[in-house]
């Protein structure tokens, strides 16, 4: 089992930025990788950036250039640096871990962005 904690969410206006953490506990060697979706209201989750145990990454285009995703290892950590947000942004986000077996996700943080 792999326990996931998100933090970081909050309210900010267009063009400015937040960092969002994921805390993984548990059978945290069990992890290939792990990444962060976002759903907005009505709307289907979607996968925003994922970064793999060999360190490579890939975002979706809407967030290509604005959003970094990184990882800490010893800290069993990983981080998404939401820059030049903007409205349409806005959204619950979601940490998420692979393992071979099965994927965990956290509870979830929103980030409203205004205009």
């Amino acid at each position: 089992q792999v326990q996931l904690v998100e933090s970081g969410g909050g309210l900010v206006q267009t063009g400015g930025s937040l960092r969002l953490s994921c805390a993984a506990s548990g059978n945290t060697v069990s992890i290939n990788g792990m990444g962060w979706y976002r759903q907005a209201p009505g709307k289907q989750r979607e996968l925003v950036a994922f970064i793999s145990s060999d360190d490579s990454t890939n975002y979706a285009d809407s967030v290509k250039g604005r959003f970094t995703i990184s990882r800490d290892n010893a800290k069993n950590t990983v981080y998404l640096q939401m820059n030049s947000l903007k409205p349409e942004d806005t959204a619950v986000y979601y940490c998420n871990a692979l393992t071979v077996y099965t994927g965990y996700w956290g509870q979830g943080t929103q980030v409203t962005v205004s205009s």
